[in-house]
């Protein structure tokens, strides 16, 4: 991996529909060359897959919160079946250290939606909420580091 490929990804993270053709003015190379690096990227598996940006909010789903879970027992797939039943709120889950097991960030409707959810996941863990109040930053783009 080179500076050329560190800038395909830059620039394919700011906008992941540019044509190769753009791809390769902005990096100095032929589209062609350009995309026979990113078919490399993809290959080599540092491109996983392509995505959008989704308005959660314009979508109805305006509350955003983050619920550290904190497990009651060393069997978790009870657990694990019930936030993959609700996939339609959890955004993201990770297995963390520190604090809790677990770290969800999830989207909801109405607070009464929280509720419910709650509900049922302190059926199988305990749990400390998080609700954002704002986001202070933008989403940061690619950068090797």
């Amino acid at each position: 991996m080179d500076q050329t490929d560190s800038i395909i990804l830059a620039e394919l993270a700011r906008n992941s529909r540019i044509t190769m053709k753009e791809l390769g003015e902005k990096v100095h190379l032929t589209g062609q060359a350009a995309a026979t690096r990113v078919a490399k990227l993809e290959d080599t598996g540092v491109i996983e897959g392509y995505t959008i940006k989704v308005n959660q909010s314009k979508l109805g789903c305006a509350m955003h919160a983050f619920i550290t879970i904190f497990t009651k027992s060393r069997n978790h797939q009870p657990l694990l079946a019930f936030i993959a039943s609700q996939d339609h709120y959890v955004m993201h889950t990770y297995k963390i250290s520190g604090d809790g097991c677990y770290l969800l960030e999830c989207r909801f409707p109405s607070n009464e939606r929280v509720d419910q959810f709650l509900n049922g996941l302190n059926e199988h863990a305990n749990y400390k909420l998080s609700m954002v109040i704002k986001k202070t930053s933008a989403e940061s783009s690619f950068e090797l580091r």
